[in-house]
This record gives C-alpha cells, structure tokens and sequence, in this order.
C-alpha cells in the first residue's frame, strides 16, 4: 500500500476528450490504458455512463490497471432551488459508485466533485473569463446557491460518509476571485471544501498575471482539498476576451493548454502546496477535444514536465 503523504498525479476523462457539454471522446478502456501508458496510477470518473456503471465492471477495471479512484464531477444548476432535488439524485447515484470503489488503490477516499451547471445561462456563458460584477448572484441567488450546495455534500456524507468539494468554474455562476471567497464565506467549511483547479482560477481572474494564481492559492489554502492542475495559454485567453469567445468556444480554441505552456506558475504552485502540507492526489486537467491532438500525447508530456519540476525541488 502507497503512503498518501506525498503528492501524486493523476489525470481524469476531460483530458481524453470527454467532458460535460462536449460529448465523449475517446472510448473508456482505450482512455485508461493509455492514462496508465502516460505513467499516472489516479483517475476521475468522468461523466455519468462513461465508465462502466455496473460496479463489479467498474472495479475490475480500475483494479486491473491498479487505478485509484480520486473523484468525480458532477454540475448542478444550483441557483434554482426547484433544481436541487433532481441534482442530488444525480449526485448521489455517482457517489454511490464512488463509495464502492473506494477500497481500491492507495487509501485516497474519493470526494464528490460538485459545480454549478455552467453554460446554462447566456450572460455568463459569453462573458466567461471576463465576468463582471453586475453579472453576479443577487442575495437571494447567493442563498439559493449555497443552501443547494450545503444539502447535497450533507446528503452525499449521510448516504455515503464521502466529503464534497466545490469546483468554480467558468461560464458559472461562481468563476471569479471574489465569487469563490464569497462562496466559501457563505458555506459551512466542514461541511464544503474546494477543489483548486489552477486554469478555471487564472481565466476566472480575468487577467493572465501568473501572480493571481498563487495569492488565490494563498488566500484560500484553508478549504482546499484537492487540487486540479491545469494551464492557460495568455495569448487565446486575450484573444477568446477579445473576440466575445463563449466558454465553449474558447475551450475549442485550445485556452487550456499543455501545463507548462501557458500562464499559470506551476513550480511556485507546487512549491506552495508541499510546504503547506498538501498531500494526496492532484490531478492534471487538460481539455483536448478531437481534433485538437493527441491525448496520449499530451498526457505523458504534463506528466513529465511535472516530473521535472519536483526533480528540481
């Protein structure tokens, strides 16, 4: 059994071309072979039906390529609150498959990846990494949002005893800085945590100023229990703010790039983690759809890139 005090990485579906409101991509077990080919031993579920949903299927092929399960996203449209009970039902069945592979690998319990159902409503889906204020959740938008997110971590951790955390995401309704801490104020922190995810944080920043990311970072060390590691690339994220790019399109154009090509300062990143004490799992996120390269490709030059980046620590 693998220790989990040191930082490992994994990668997830999104990086194979299959990721929510693009469709699939390359095929499941192909997928998996070749995440474990390009060296990683972690990965996410990836959308609901991607992976086999019949669990002793899923647990043989994980176990098979001596995979652990690190988590899954799941998008609710958390700002209705009509929305909510068909949300945690959804949430809940990927939970379930969580919970019964959770034995597997290195004694990480998966956690629950919850966002807002982004590109759901036009204004924030066009003015993705360029948000402003009267874009925002009014008061009771805000109180709908995190009474939502609130009631299904706690369902998720009554049925299952799996921790939740929060992805902000872009062309959603909580995308920047200031949205994430007032998400995070407005939450009950053991019962909500956040998943760090390095691109959505820069792009949502609305600048490209590699700095942005280790003061969020900083400031928000206290919730985060998990990390996604991915890059922006500064010159299409000026171009897609430019140009009135939606969130799709920009993600079409390649705005999250190869990690070490863009924007975001992963040597400093990582340096900040492990002195802070993270430990576990990150997982790399770079969203190649077809037709934008090879996800093997791509895999295994993330992985050796971050390889390189501890060996010089």
């Amino acid at each position: 059994m693998t220790s989990t005090t040191s930082i490992r990485f994994g990668n997830a579906p999104c990086s194979w071309g299959t990721i929510e409101g693009f469709g699939k991509g390359i095929p499941a077990p192909r997928m998996l072979d070749e995440l474990v080919q390009a060296g990683y031993h972690g990965t996410e579920l990836g959308d609901y039906g991607y992976f086999p949903t019949d669990i002793p299927a899923l647990r043989g092929a994980l176990h098979s390529r001596h995979l652990t399960m690190l988590g899954a996203y799941e998008g609710v449209y958390l700002r209705d609150p009509a929305a909510h009970a068909e949300g945690e039902e959804r949430v809940l069945r990927v939970a379930r498959q969580l919970a019964a592979v959770a034995d597997l690998g290195d004694g990480w319990q998966p956690l629950v990846v919850l966002a807002d159902e982004h590109s759901r409503d036009a204004p924030r889906l066009r003015n993705a990494g360029h948000i402003t204020p009267e874009l925002a959740l009014d008061e009771a938008g805000w109180t709908a949002f995190t009474s939502g997110a609130e009631r299904i971590a706690r369902a998720v951790r009554g049925e299952t005893g799996l921790r939740t955390v929060f992805h902000h995401h872009c062309g959603g309704y909580v995308e920047t800085p200031a949205e994430i801490q007032t998400f995070l104020a407005r939450t009950d922190p053991a019962l909500v945590g956040l998943v760090f995810d390095t691109g959505h944080y820069l792009y949502g920043s609305g600048t490209s100023d590699s700095q942005v990311v280790l003061e969020g970072l900083n400031a928000l060390r206290e919730r985060v229990w998990y990390v996604h590691f991915k890059d922006m690339a500064a010159d299409m994220a000026a171009r897609a703010r430019t140009e009135g790019l939606t969130y799709q399109q920009a993600v079409g154009a390649g705005v999250f790039c190869e990690l070490g090509r863009g924007a975001v300062p992963f040597p400093a990143v990582l340096d900040d983690l492990k002195r802070t004490g993270y430990h576990g799992w990150i997982t790399v996120e770079q969203d190649v759809l077809p037709g934008m390269g090879e996800p093997l490709v791509s895999a295994t030059a993330n992985l050796e890139y971050l390889k390189g980046i501890e060996a010089s620590t």
